[in-house]
């Protein structure tokens, strides 16, 4: 269990003044657990990611990943090993001129012997549908087959758990259902704890918990059913709702129509409309 206890987190602004990042923050992240961080840009959401695997230090508060001190120089190395991390830009992250090369990159460190390398290649590869792709060179593929690499490179190490710092913020659309599909499915396969960093409303659906930042503080946490429709709660905070709670929202209010406040798909939509009307849903 990664713990998150009173996180406070000061960057260096002009003149050496502090500006604070994160404030206060608690909270708790499990093995096999689906969390989506949300907040606009500037909320902390990445402060809070880099501090789960030690790239930042706190300014106060504390950080334990399975009982381990990443600010500990004797623990760092058994906390990164834990936690993955892969950010938003994949280019920044490849680091070898073949696919399989670069997947092997951080297992090579760990001082593996060839053939346990090899079986792990095979192993994340497929899970994550790029086993075709091993021999290919990485500035041939599209944007969501390089996150793809690199997240197999990070999961061929075995993490615990696994931080997506906004992957699909630089993708198409459909690359970004190709990234989250295979991440959804691996997480099924191995009980991996996934920590996904968003601004996507509809990537936070599938998720056992929701998180929103603002201003450095953690301001909703719940369920997605509870969070996505806390529809004042999140326009105040600025930040959507998917489009079928947004409707729901306006017909209850503006129109009087009795649709359930927490209604999140269209299909969910269309059966609360289809049953105030008499139609099959």
């Amino acid at each position: 269990m990664i713990v998150v206890d009173g996180l406070r987190h000061d960057y260096r602004g002009a003149e050496g003044r502090r500006v604070p990042a994160l404030v206060g923050v608690s909270t708790q992240f499990h093995p096999g657990e689906f969390t989506v961080v949300l907040g606009r840009n500037g909320s902390g959401k990445s402060t809070l990611a880099r501090h789960l695997n030690g790239l930042l230090q706190p300014t106060a508060g504390r950080v334990e990943v399975d009982g381990l001190d990443p600010c500990d120089d004797r623990q760092v190395w058994q906390v990164r090993r834990r936690v993955g991390m892969v950010m938003q830009n994949p280019d920044n992250q490849l680091v070898a001129t073949v696919v399989e090369d670069d997947i092997a990159f951080g297992v090579e460190n760990l001082g593996l012997p060839p053939e346990r390398i090899e079986r792990r290649l095979e192993e994340v590869t497929e899970a994550l549908g790029i086993r075709e792709l091993r021999q290919a060179e990485p500035h041939m593929l599209s944007s969501g087959q390089k996150q793809l690499v690199v997240i197999a490179g990070v999961l061929a190490m075995r993490p615990r758990y696994l931080v997506l710092d906004e992957p699909s913020a630089l993708l198409a659309p459909r690359d970004r259902a190709l990234v989250l599909e295979a991440v959804a499915r691996l997480r099924e396969e191995t009980g991996i704890g996934v920590v996904l960093i968003t601004h996507h409303m509809t990537e936070a659906l599938g998720a056992d918990r929701v998180m929103v930042m603002s201003q450095g503080s953690l301001a909703l946490e719940g369920t997605p059913r509870h969070v996505l429709s806390s529809v004042d709660d999140m326009w105040r905070l600025g930040l959507d709702v998917p489009e079928p709670t947004r409707i729901a929202h306006e017909l209850r209010t503006r129109h009087g129509v009795e649709v359930p406040a927490d209604t999140l798909t269209v299909d969910e939509l269309w059966a609360a409309l289809s049953s105030r009307m008499g139609a099959p849903a």
